[in-house]
């Protein structure tokens, strides 16, 4: 994939985060669109036992440090878990003590960025970064199943 550099990159990143379970096996995805709207990444990372929530602020991360890997300058983040957009956006306070330290690594990286909105959308506006959560959790309970038999 080809990455403008030196000007500037307008991306737009899907972020999710999901448990099975909550605490359960979670993941994170993430899809980061170019200007054009071509996928130029996608990123997931298999979590482990965790909760939703965590699970949201870790997809975040992950696709936020691939952005600035990539060179987006500018960006505008799509996430469906409401709670985690009011909290980045200041209108809930973070009162879980485990969820302090994600939250304050989230607003770091958004700080590296020339532009950064973070916006609630519905699921079914989520579609890519759901299909990767959940193909990586699906990968996991089928490589779980192929040991048990």
């Amino acid at each position: 994939m080809s990455v403008q550099t030196g000007a500037s990159q307008r991306c737009t990143l899907y972020t999710d985060g999901g448990a099975r379970g909550n605490p359960g096996h979670a993941a994170a995805g993430g899809v980061i669109v170019g200007p054009d709207g071509a996928i130029l990444a996608e990123v997931t990372d298999y979590l482990g036992v965790t909760t939703n929530n965590v699970a949201e602020y870790k997809a975040l991360i992950l696709t936020l440090t691939r952005a600035l890997e990539l060179g987006c300058t500018k960006i505008a983040v799509k996430c469906d878990s409401e709670l985690v957009v009011r909290q980045l956006n200041g209108e809930y306070r973070v009162k879980d003590e485990k969820m302090k330290p994600l939250h304050q690594a989230v607003q770091r990286l958004l700080t590296r960025f020339d532009e950064h909105p973070v916006e609630h959308v519905r699921r079914e506006q989520n579609k890519l970064a759901d299909k990767l959560v959940n193909a990586v959790l699906d990968a996991r309970e089928t490589a779980l199943e192929e040991r048990r038999q």
